[in-house]
């Protein structure tokens, strides 16, 4: 195996890898390089969902599916409440996956709950020749961007993250539209965090649809937040994926964002995505 850094010094290329057959010695010193880079790519992989699932865990618990507000009984009906499709593909009437073929605003996936995930895996089922290419941004980059009075000001905030819209900006199964990001509802969390494995500090922003900065007028809380974002995204601290069939993406929601650039209805595109409760205690 061999990882080879990519423009931006943020993500890597790994090859002579096959993610399906794994011994404990190469994961780890994948685990490493993914520590070093929090974005992996892995090109010419062939999965199925349980092969997807089975390596997706190597580094830790998965988190479910993001299915909106669903009971047990309803979740415990899905063919696998752990590995999500993404996807504009219709049958019968119907779409088979998630997101569609809209662009996605700049988000950290699943923010808006108590315990985010501190991963997500992507791999490329069906591709497009061309569009819905996925862009990464460094939220280590964008804290070192911040001038020094802003930067400190970051560190003693907390943020509310929409819990009630996904990525394409629709209403997530269960929510309304809340009158105000004030009663928006989600999790608050610090908008500096501390990676507990590599000691990095990273903005922690989620998606800027309803965000809400705790203690402020709703007017104060929009005018930081839109100077906070000024410096989110810089050139220099943003590295786009260009799907290929069989690319399999590894990145760290704790120091990097995603978003997704719009393609097609026409065309089709398929994903399949698991998310990583929490790392693996190494």
């Amino acid at each position: 195996m061999q990882i080879a850094p990519l423009p931006n010094d943020f993500a890597a290329e790994v090859t002579g890898f096959d993610a399906s057959r794994i011994d404990g010695a190469t994961f780890d010193a994948l685990y490493a390089a993914w520590l070093r880079y929090p974005i992996l790519r892995v090109r010419e992989q062939r999965l199925d969902d349980a092969q997807l699932q089975a390596f997706s865990k190597r580094f830790g618990p998965l988190e479910y599916a993001p299915m909106g507000r669903i009971t047990d009984a309803e979740r415990n009906k899905l063919a696998n409440p752990f590995v999500t499709t993404i996807s504009n593909i219709v049958e019968n009437g119907r779409p088979i996956g998630g997101l569609g073929n809209a662009e996605a605003a700049w988000h950290t996936d699943m923010s808006y709950i108590e315990d985010p995930p501190t991963a997500s895996i992507l791999y490329a089922v069906e591709t497009l020749e061309e569009g819905g290419d996925t862009h990464f941004c460094n939220m280590i980059a964008a804290l070192d961007a911040l001038p020094s009075g802003l930067r400190d000001r970051a560190r003693t905030i907390r943020l509310k993250h929409d819990a009630a819209h996904d990525s394409v900006g629709r209403l997530r199964r269960g929510h309304r539209h809340a009158s105000s990001p004030l009663e928006a509802p989600g999790a608050v969390h610090p908008m500096v965090r501390r990676h507990p494995e590599n000691g990095t500090e990273a903005l922690f922003l989620g998606r800027r649809q309803d965000a809400y900065v705790e203690g402020l007028s709703l007017a104060d809380s929009e005018a930081l937040l839109d100077e906070v974002w000024r410096y989110v995204a810089l050139a220099d601290a943003v590295w786009t994926q260009r799907w290929r069939l069989g690319d399999l993406l590894i990145w760290d929601n704790r120091s990097v964002m995603h978003r997704r650039a719009a393609f097609d209805a026409s065309a089709r595109r398929l994903m399949r995505r698991t998310q990583i409760r929490s790392a693996t205690s190494r």
